[in-house]
């Protein structure tokens, strides 16, 4: 099992939980076929032979990741993870999918939990190392996208997987197209994971844009406790996210989204967060632009640089590449911080300049100016997020044709190198080089058409660069520069990480140059040197004969150390260099040591190379001459070649040779080369030669001529001694033989003379009117003169090319040729033909043929004749034609010699026949035996004829008679017209003005075929033929122009090069195209040659086929190889249309023909041998690029093999399951073909192997098999019994499970509404006994007690016990207590005493409160004196905060005067209470009681069944009755107050209920409209059941009767005692309280508290139950227990999870929800006038946040919602006993905590955020809380905007308050308990007193000390 298969064994286990199991449904039948397909799926892994790439087939790559330190290589995949060595070999892999998911539930562990779960593959979202765990993140696209950890070794190894992940562990988007970012981070001793992503699914819609999340602990991946950046509306920041990257303190994201919400345009934006910043503090953002672009299409970060890539701009390139430098970015951020910490947003001219971002309430604030230096990473009570408004723009350094998806940079050797990755796979390196980036480099890295991922990483070393595909993973060189061979290709490579290494020779990185710091050693392409090369030689080439010195002139040359040398190669051979600057001499090898010239040439060059050691530092070439091959080479000139060649070569005449230097034999003349500039006689002009003819330069064959040739320079012949002249000869090549002639010469003057060449006849063969023969001259023997230029003699014959006397007189007269009419009449040369056979005069004309023979008798047709002699010019025929007696003009143009004449008929009358007459002067006229008749069309003669032809075909129809099409596009001009009719005669369609006229071509005798021209609109046309002077019009059938067609769009775009794949093109109009085209241009390679038959040479296309007016199908055009193609496009015929324009921009793309291996591995002509069944996998290359799994057809034989997948490197398909029969008679086997369009490629014959026919055995063992194959396949059937029993029985399970859950809605929603209607009688029925009773609100002094003292009982104040001898110290004390009263009214004493106490350590919150309500007691009277106290220590508590968080003011009661602002408040408000708040809050309480009164209440737990609180949730199904008990009613118990005695009062009450709450029921009624106070209690009266007149029957909760069982004893209920419905009962005294229920209760100060309920007592171990049993058990687990029996049980008795009843809550909520709304709205409401407090105290708060800078609206916000909502009403929401006199049970309580905790979350100025994980008691109002805080919002803002209270106005109201109450509630008991505290820190404060200058001239410790004395009998100093 190889490496993939074993680890892939390792992980399937995971698809076993969600496939298998008894509880399931039968299996669907597609996982069967997964199963069977997964060895096709889990292929082992292929990597490139011999190339650095890692690709896996059926696999979609996604992610990359690198581990800095062990160089490997992590690949996120779909289903997988892989581990790469950095040379791209697989190491592990982990297979991570597909598993059962659905977006749509949260990760489940059953699958029934999640219905519509479907096996999804698991796209990998976010790959990240983490360094200093040594550990994998992986983040895949399922579950919500949770993410795991798995080991840097081995990735198949999971180190952690949440089992039950929240809400707060979905990290990674679980939306394939959304993108996700993130970075590890390093911590104070831990790794941070911060990730950033866009808006995903419904469910993970929550989770905020960007988060910081923890590595570690106990929850890994959770952002619990962790910044959060938090949005007000995730659908206006839809943030797509592009990169995250971070450099040594801060990390960066770049995204793209909208802008503010009142903008629709995107724009590019970079956030920054410090590294060191978990909560998202500082996070700023600002955004990008890059100038005339578009947006930010990728990302990163390089040393000091942040690079984008963007969008297009309206024109021009597809993408451009921007810098933006780190320290400018940085500085608009720290810019946009400050104005927000320190300005409010705003800059020097007063516009916003940054602002709080994402939808959240903090606004940019004032703090001191040192903020942000002193807060460099924000804080809690700094403002964020905090967004830029100015954009930092830069322009762009680089434009690409192609969209850019992925950037990478690297900055070596002092150089920033930039690596573009395209949306095309190209691979572009970029040198950013200052202000501009030039692309150095292009490279196609992955398949054409798959983009580069983002993933683009440099190695830890900077040499080689990862690039990912969707298909494969490459590694590429950083730089290759050892591909470079030489110096300048190294050079013209202009990469800027090369340069060439001159002493090494080869060329390298700086780095890897070893002398590359001195100068000239290492040469760079950027700088100003350039290669080494050799400048000049001297000489420039050298004789071969002879050895010499060649100097070498190479600027630049590097200097070597002493003991090193140069030397020169000429070839193989070496010679030492001597160096001098930049000249080097080296020695010439000797000629042996020379290789021959080669064939053909007169020299021998070799390489000259200048070495170092083995290396060639300059080069050049040096050619080694051979005078003698000059000569040979050049037989028709040789003196003149030698002296011209380019060597030093001279000419020797007299001995015919060529020699260098002076080596001519002595006593000769030399000719010296043209290159000597020092001598007279040099040069070609100087040689002996023959300068041309003399005459005659025309000779006619068959008469003797003698030639005559010039010549020049022959005085080089003459020689000093005397002796016979060297004789002449002329030669004449003639064809087939070489004509020798002597010759003799005649000099002339100077050096000039002529050769006569003796007379001659030439009689050679000739096919052709002129012969030019070469002819040239010797001397002596052989010796040959030169030609100055090539010669000819041109033999003529007169009888070749002329047939007829015509022709012959009409020959050039110098030729002298006559018709000769001796023997056979023919023309020859004038002297040959004897004078009496000459003929002057030619014979008649002949006329052969006429064309046409019928025209319009309007005349104007162009009429042909055919013949001979007819004339030798155009004047001899000019008025010599006559048609049918009518003259007929000829036309110059068409008129040919003595062969052809074209005239123009002239009219005549209809019917005229005649003959055709040419009559040419002083001959006799030729008459044609063909007549011409002057003729109208015959409109019945209708042929079926179409005439075809060029243009100088005559013919034409006589009558217009039909017209196709009669439509056609306006702007074609392709399209036929066709009009049918007569065709004989030339015409020219036209249709009538302002309609262009139509260029014709004639195809058959009766119809015309015109092409249109285009039209300006659509419209109709009336076609009108003309021809000659005739016109005819064709008016039956109006021709119509339509619209052109239009293309809308084409798909695919891509095809191999062979072609034929099928184009679908839809548009409009396509119908109209006469013949539709797909063309392809090609553009020929340099080595293709393509046929040039026409101007479509370079053109291939296809017919499509129009299927409908808006359906083309296209099969494309095949391209040959070679060929390049440059542009595709359609012809309509004349329109055409790009196919980018069809496509909607994308540009049609061919891809190399596919290949694909043969079948069977020992060659294409062996079998494939096939096991029936079997899959068909065919290996290849390229195979998806150009055609799709549905196009593909292969063949066996004669029947398709099915394709069933197509990847880049695989095809896989199904044979049929019997052997096919060959389509090929010849052959045995059938053939496997595949056909990709029109590429069809044979793999080879397929041979099926046949089934094994199973040899006989023993017929015992047939019995024996088969015993044994029926006990298996009864153990089979029984095993698929039980477990189809089993799977009927889970979904019978689950279908119950389904009804009740729908029964159980159904009935929530009629429960909600039967509640509702039953509460809202029973509220009408409480508002009329209201009218009566009124509300039972407390009096003054009660209320003020309970808000000051809370907990405290109903008598907080006792005055002190006094013992026994104290009675005459009462004087002196109350005396002393006057005294600190009058004390307290000295502001510096109470403010110096407040500061004192709260600076004492031991002084307790709960004293601070204490005393504060003590103060507020004592100077209650004088409220607006304790109003300034409240103002004065308020501001100080201001200034206090503002220096810290402001935010945090008033947030809890730690101070004094906070607890006084609660009672202040509370004074202010008492009236609001009663006359406004006071009703809908006393009916929200009586609503509560009422739904909790009906339904059971479990007296021992608390829980109750309908209730708000989840914890006090009865979550059993307790069944129970509800009863009305008659109660027997003693006159005047509350409503029955002098009534009479023995009314009965209806109570109703439950059978479940305990004794004790049917008491507590049976008070409500009776005493309904008497105060709890003045109740008696439950406690002292008994329940006496009544029946008859003598049964009386005592209730109890405990008696002789109740059940005990298995230590539980269950509390007595009604159902115990089986009272029945409409039952007596009375309330009687218990018996030992003395008889009486005393109605009146003592004065004396009861408890106050509420009456506990019954705790699990333990009576003898024996513990108390009502409805449930309370366990030690958890809820949870409870309803976990794995026993078997006992699940059997709780399904037989229908129990459902307990979190079914959580509905229950639901129930409760809907009905509660209108008394909750109308008692926000009273407390909310602005319809009546705001209490003047309230307005008072939001004033001076506004007040307080002007004068200390505050402008944060948020922060006032906070203030005001601490100071009145938080403070007060939330408190009066939760405690309703406090201004009303009822009892409020613990189930009430619970209650009304939810409604308080709901108020305090629609206080709140952060977004109301709930999730899976949230507390269901949140949960419940979460869709209310946003409408709660709009009204919260408008109530502050109705405030702001209502008239200001002045402070004269509070101060009346406040001395109406004081005067109201002016019998203060214990104010000697407040001073005494308030001297108690001072006493304890007696001496600070007198020390304090004593130090306050202004308290010393006050004598305020004097004072103190007075008082001292008189409390506490004290001696002072006094």
């Amino acid at each position: 099992m190889g490496l993939h298969q074993r680890h892939a064994a390792q992980e399937m286990p995971l698809l076993l939980p969600f496939t298998l199991g008894p509880a399931m449904a039968p299996r669907p039948p597609f996982i069967a076929r997964l199963l069977l397909m997964l060895p096709l799926l889990y292929q082992p892994l292929t990597l490139t032979a011999g190339a650095h790439r890692f690709s896996a087939p059926n696999t979609t790559l996604n992610r990359l990741a690198l581990a800095p330190g062990r160089g490997a290589l992590y690949v996120g995949a779909v289903n997988h993870l892989f581990q790469l060595s950095p040379d791209l070999q697989l190491e592990s892999v982990a297979i991570t999918g597909p598993v059962f998911d659905s977006p749509d539930c949260v990760p489940f562990r059953d699958p029934a939990e999640c219905p519509q779960a479907r096996l999804t593959d698991n796209a990998n979202q976010l790959l990240l190392v983490s360094g200093r765990a040594q550990e994998l993140v992986a983040c895949g696209q399922v579950r919500q996208g949770v993410c795991e950890k798995r080991r840097l070794d081995d990735v198949a190894q999971v180190l952690y997987q949440a089992e039950d992940p929240g809400d707060g562990q979905f990290v990674a988007a679980n939306t394939p197209g959304v993108a996700t970012v993130g970075l590890v981070v390093p911590g104070p001793g831990r790794d941070l994971l911060l990730v950033a992503r866009g808006l995903a699914g419904k469910l993970s819609g929550g989770v905020p844009p960007l988060t910081v999340r923890q590595l570690a602990g106990p929850q890994p991946f959770s952002s619990e406790g962790l910044g959060r950046l938090v949005v007000g509306d995730l659908s206006d920041y839809n943030n797509s996210y592009v990169g995250a990257f971070a450099d040594t303190r801060s990390a960066y994201f770049v995204f793209r989204r909208r802008g503010a919400r009142t903008q629709a345009e995107y724009c590019s934006y970079v956030a920054r967060v410090c590294l060191g910043d978990a909560n998202l503090y500082s996070y700023v953002e600002v955004p990008l632009t890059c100038r005339g672009q578009g947006l930010i299409q990728a990302a990163f970060l390089a040393p000091g640089t942040l690079l984008g890539a963007f969008a297009a701009g309206p024109k021009g390139p597809q993408a451009a590449l921007c810098a933006f430098p780190l320290a400018q970015l940085d500085g608009s951020m720290e810019r946009a911080r400050r104005l927000c910490y320190t300005a409010g947003g705003r800059g020097p001219s007063g516009a916003e300049e940054a602002t709080v971002e994402y939808g959240v309430t903090s606004r940019c604030v004032t703090l001191p100016p040192d903020s942000p230096e002193s807060y460099p990473c924000g804080d809690e009570h700094t403002p964020s997020p905090i967004a830029g408004r100015q954009p930092l723009e830069a322009g762009p350094l680089l434009q690409l044709p192609h969209s850019i998806s992925a950037i990478a940079a690297l900055q070596a050797d002092g150089h920033m190198i930039a690596f573009l990755g395209d949306a095309q796979g190209q691979l572009h390196k970029v040198f950013l080089n200052g202000t501009q980036g030039q692309v150095y480099h292009s490279q196609q890295v992955g398949p054409p058409g798959s983009a580069i991922s983002p993933d683009l990483l440099v190695d830890s070393s900077g040499s080689h660069l990862y690039v990912l595909t969707s298909q494969q993973v490459d590694r590429v060189p950083v730089a290759a520069c050892p591909q470079f061979p030489n110096c300048t290709s190294c050079l013209q490579a202009r990469d800027p990480l090369c340069g060439w290494c001159v002493l090494q020779g080869r060329c390298t990185r700086k780095g890897q140059c070893r002398r590359a710091a001195q100068p000239n050693q290492w040469l760079w392409s950027y700088g100003d040197n350039c290669c080494l090369h050799v400048q000049s030689l001297l000489p420039a080439h050298h004789p071969r004969q002879e050895q010499g010195q060649v100097t070498l002139s190479v600027p630049w040359l590097p200097a070597l150390a002493p003991d090193e040398y140069f030397h020169c190669a000429f070839g193989d051979y070496e010679s030492l260099a001597h160096v001098e600057g930049p000249n080097v001499a080296c020695v010439t090898p000797p000629q042996d040591q020379l290789p021959l010239n080669p064939p053909g040439t007169d020299h021998i060059t070799l390489p000259l190379a200048l070495m170092f050691e083995d290396v060639a530092v300059a080069a050049t070439n040096f050619s080694f001459y051979d005078c003698g091959a000059v000569q040979a080479l050049e037989v028709a000139a040789p003196c003149r070649a030698c002296v011209g060649s380019l060597w030093r070569c001279h000419w020797c005449p007299q001995s015919s040779l060529c020699v260098y230097g002076e080596h001519c034999p002595e006593g000769e003349r030399t000719i010296y080369s043209a290159l000597e500039v020092d001598v007279q006689v040099r040069g070609p002009w100087a040689c002996p030669q023959v300068k041309g003819l003399a005459g005659p330069l025309l000779v006619p064959v068959g008469w003797e001529s003698r030639l005559a040739l010039y010549v020049q320079n022959l005085q080089h012949f003459r020689v000093s001694s005397p002796g016979p002249p060297a004789s002449y000869h002329c030669w004449l090549e003639l064809p087939g033989e070489l004509q020798k002639l002597p010759a003799s010469l005649e000099e002339t003057t100077g050096d000039t003379g002529l050769i006569y060449c003796r007379a001659q006849q030439f009689r050679p063969t000739m096919a052709q009117r002129e012969l030019p023969v070469p002819i040239y001259v010797t001397r002596g023997e052989g010796q040959r003169l030169d030609n100055a230029r090539t010669l000819h003699v041109t033999l003529y014959d007169c009888a070749v090319g002329h047939p007829d006397c015509s022709h012959c007189q009409a020959a050039n007269g110098s030729l002298g040729c006559l018709w000769c009419s001796q023997g056979q009449p023919a023309c020859r040369y004038g002297p040959l033909c004897p004078p009496g056979a000459v003929e002057l005069l030619c014979p008649m004309p002949s006329i052969d043929t006429v064309e046409p023979l019928t025209g319009p008798p309007e005349g104007g047709l162009a009429l042909t004749i055919l013949g001979s002699n007819l004339g030798r010019d155009f004047a001899d025929v000019q008025d010599a034609v006559s048609v049918a007696g009518r003259p007929c003009s000829p036309d110059p143009s068409f008129y040919r010699t003595s062969d052809r004449i074209v005239c123009v008929t002239s009219p005549a009358p209809n019917g005229t026949v005649g003959p055709i007459r040419v009559a040419i002067k002083s001959r006799p006229p030729g008459i044609s035996t063909q007549h011409f008749t002057y003729q109208k069309g015959d409109k019945q003669q209708r042929r079926q004829v179409r005439w075809a032809g060029r243009r100088e075909d005559h013919a034409a129809p006589q009558s217009c008679l039909d017209l196709l099409p009669t439509w056609l596009p306006m702007g074609t001009g392709e399209a036929e017209q066709v009009s049918r009719g007569v065709a004989r005669q030339r015409l020219e369609p036209r249709m009538p003005d302002p309609s262009p006229p139509c260029s014709w071509e004639p195809v058959c005798p009766e119809a015309i075929v015109c092409r249109t021209m285009p039209q300006a609109s659509p419209g109709e046309a009336v076609v009108r033929v003309v021809f000659g002077r005739a016109q005819r019009t064709l008016l039956a059938s109006p021709f119509h122009y339509t619209a052109n067609p239009q293309l809308l769009a084409a798909e695919p775009s891509v095809s191999f090069r062979g072609g034929g794949r099928l184009i679908r093109v839809r548009g409009t109009g396509l119908d109209v195209v006469r013949r539709p085209l797909l063309s392809v241009w090609l553009e020929a390679a340099a080595e293709l040659t393509l046929p040039r038959p026409g101007p479509t040479a370079s053109q291939c296309s296809t017919v499509c086929s129009v299927n409908s007016s808006s359906l083309l199908l296209c099969r494309s055009p095949a391209v040959p190889d070679g060929a390049s193609p440059r542009r595709v496009f359609f012809s309509l015929d004349n329109v055409h249309v790009d196919f980018a324009s069809a496509s909607g921009g994308q540009d049609f793309l061919y891809q190399p023909n596919p290949r694909l291996a043969p079948l069977s591995r020992e060659g294409p002509i062996r079998p494939y041998r096939l096991k029936p069944g079997n899959i068909l996998d065919v290996e290849g290359e390229g195979l998806n690029l150009g055609i799709s799994k549905e196009e593909v057809r292969v063949h066996i034989g004669d029947s398709e093999c099915l394709v069933q997948t197509l990847t880049l490197t695989h095809l896989y398909c199904e044979p049929p399951p019997r052997a096919p029969h060959p389509t090929n008679g010849s052959s045995t086997l059938p053939q496997f073909v595949v056909q990709m369009g029109n590429v069809r490629l044979a793999l080879g014959p397929v041979q099926y192997e046949e089934e094994p026919v199973l040899s006989a055995f023993p017929v015992e063992a047939q019995v024996g098999l088969g015993l044994g194959a029926a006990v298996l396949i009864a153990a089979v059937l029984l095993l698929t019994l039980m477990y189809r029993h089993k799977s009927k029985q889970a979904l019978r399970d689950y279908q119950k499970v389904l009804v009740q859950l729908e029964n159980l809605e159904i009935g929530v929603g009629d429960q909600c509404r039967k509640e509702f209607t039953d509460l809202m009688t029973e509220m009408t029925d409480l508002s009329s006994d209201l009218e009566a009773s009124g509300i039972p609100f407390l009096d003054y002094c009660t209320y003020a007690e309970r808000v000051f003292f809370p907990g405290r009982g109903s008598c907080p104040l006792q005055p002190a016990l006094e013992g026994p001898g104290e009675e005459g110290r009462r004087a002196p004390v109350h005396q002393g207590l006057m005294q600190l009263s009058n004390l307290l009214n000295s502001k510096l004493f109470l403010l110096t005493l407040i500061h004192t106490l709260e600076e004492q350590p031991s002084f307790s919150q709960r004293d601070r409160c204490h005393v504060a309500s003590l103060l507020s007691l004592a100077l209650h009277g004088k409220l607006e004196y304790l109003t300034d106290i409240m103002r004065t220590l308020l501001g100080n508590l201001a200034a206090h905060y503002v220096h810290r968080n402001p935010k945090l003011m008033l947030r809890r009661t730690e101070t004094m005067v906070e607890k006084l602002l609660t009672n202040w408040v509370s004074i202010c408000l008492y009236s609001f209470l009663r006359e406004v708040a006071g009703e809908p809050l006393y009916m929200l309480l009586r609503a509560i009681q009422y739904q909790v009164d009906k339904g059971p209440v479990d007296a021992v737990t608390g829980k109750a069944k309908r209730t708000l609180n989840d914890s006090r949730l009865l979550r059993e199904d307790v069944e129970f009755q509800p009863l009305t008990l008659m109660v027997l009613a003693s006159p005047g118990a509350g409503g029955a107050a002098g009534s009479g005695a023995g009314q009965h009062v209806p109570a109703r009450v439950l059978d479940t209920d305990t004794i004790t709450q049917v008491k507590e029921k049976v008070l409500d009624q009776v005493y309904k409209g008497t105060p709890f106070s003045q109740r008696p209690s439950v406690h002292d009266l008994d329940l006496e059941w009544r029946s008859g007149v003598a049964g009386h029957l005592t209730l109890s909760d405990e008696d002789l009767t109740s059940v005990t069982q298995n230590q539980w004893k269950r509390l007595n209920t009604l159902q115990h005692y089986k009272v029945p419905d409409g039952a007596t009962v009375g309330l009687i005294p218990q018996l030992h309280n003395g008889g009486a229920v005393s109605q009146s209760l003592a004065q004396s100060c009861p408890s106050g508290e509420n009456i506990p309920m019954l705790e699990d007592g333990e009576e003898g171990g024996v513990r108390l139950w009502h409805l449930v049993k309370a366990t030690e058990e958890p809820e949870g687990a409870k309803a976990r227990r794995s026993s078997l029996k006992e699940r059997e049980r709780e399904r037989a008795r229908a129990k459902a999870i307990p979190e079914i009843y959580l509905t229950r809550l639901l129930s409760m909520k809907g009905t509660l929800q209108k008394f909750v709304d109308d008692t926000f709205q009273a407390i909310l409401s602005v319809n009546r006038p705001v209490p003047i407090a309230v307005k008072y105290l939001f004033d001076f708060l506004d007040e307080l946040a002007e004068k200390h800078g505050i402008l944060d609206p948020e922060t006032l916000h906070i203030w005001k919602t601490n100071s009145l909502l938080l403070r007060f009403w939330v408190n009066t929401l939760k405690n309703p006993q406090v201004i009303f006199d009822v009892r409020v049970s613990d189930n009430v309580d619970a209650i009304l905590a939810v409604i308080a905790q709901t108020f305090m979350d629609s206080c709140t100025v952060s977004e109301h955020k709930v999730g899976r994980d949230s507390p269901v008691n949140k949960l419940l109002y979460a869709r209310e809380i946003p409408r709660y805080k709009q009204m919260v919002e408008r109530y502050y803002s109705d405030i702001r905007q209502s008239s200001p209270a002045s402070y004269q106005e509070m101060n009346s109201t406040l001395a109406e308050l004081s005067g109201n109450y002016t019998s203060a509630p214990h104010c000697l008991e407040a001073l005494q308990e308030l001297y108690s505290h001072i006493h304890r820190y007696y001496d600070q404060v007198i020390s304090a007193l004593e130090e306050d200058p202004m308290g010393q001239k006050m004598q305020l410790a004097c004072r103190l000390q007075q008082i001292a004395a008189l409390v506490e009998n004290k001696v002072t100093d006094l």
